[in-house]
């Protein structure tokens, strides 16, 4: 075989990666490398692309077409995908659910107290360790850039956030449940039902009692 077939042979393969890699990030938004690499598309041709600006390195081992219609909740999709097995919590459930104004430096995110914990990189995750049964309770699943995302519910969020409110501020706990009440996203019973499930009814019960006796 002559090298000029060879050299057809390789750039048409080559071209072919590409496309399956420009393709699957059209459809799913965001993927880790080894995602691509399972699809068939090797790392070179990843890192050709990414040098060509055909695909965006967001952090380490994660990618996305330049032209990608990013959404406000970006962070979250890219978290999702460092951590598959994570869930959304605390300050940024309390914004994805509409919850604060305020704007966490870092995203926030449940995994399990033996899951692995990736490598650190360039993306601001903040990881908490939280027990099986507090991890699968209480989960909504929301799609954002083609990336299905796990964020716990109005409840539960309150009730985390009470729960860790040593790392996160009281302020910020109430702030998410004056609002979530104001705004009927989640019902007292709810809310005192996730408190107790989280072993933090007793800490939630009198401001809950003194904002639904004022309301």
């Amino acid at each position: 075989m002559g090298d000029k077939v060879k050299e057809y042979i390789s750039m048409a393969k080559a071209r072919s990666q590409r496309q399956i890699a420009r393709a699957l990030l059209e459809t799913q938004g965001i993927l880790r490398l080894a995602e691509l690499i399972d699809a068939g598309v090797t790392a070179a041709t990843v890192s050709r692309m990414e040098r060509d600006g055909e695909v965006l390195r967001l952090a380490r081992g994660l990618y996305q077409l330049p032209d990608a219609e990013l959404d406000a909740n970006h962070s979250l999709a890219e978290a999702a995908k460092r951590f598959p097995k994570g869930v959304i919590c605390l300050v940024s459930a309390l914004g994805f659910h509409g919850l604060t104004d305020q704007l966490p430096k870092k995203v926030w995110i449940a995994i399990g107290r033996r899951d692995w914990t990736p490598k650190p990189s360039d993306m601001r995750i903040r990881v908490l360790r939280f027990s099986d049964d507090l991890l699968s309770d209480s989960v909504e699943t929301h799609v954002i850039e083609g990336v299905r995302v796990r964020v716990f519910g109005v409840a539960k969020t309150i009730a985390d956030c009470f729960r860790h409110r040593g790392k996160i501020g009281l302020t910020i706990a109430l702030e998410g449940l004056q609002r979530a009440l104001r705004q009927r996203k989640a019902t007292p019973a709810e809310i005192a039902t996730a408190a107790d499930a989280g072993g933090v009814g007793t800490v939630i019960r009198p401001y809950l009692e003194a904002l639904t006796a004022n309301g």
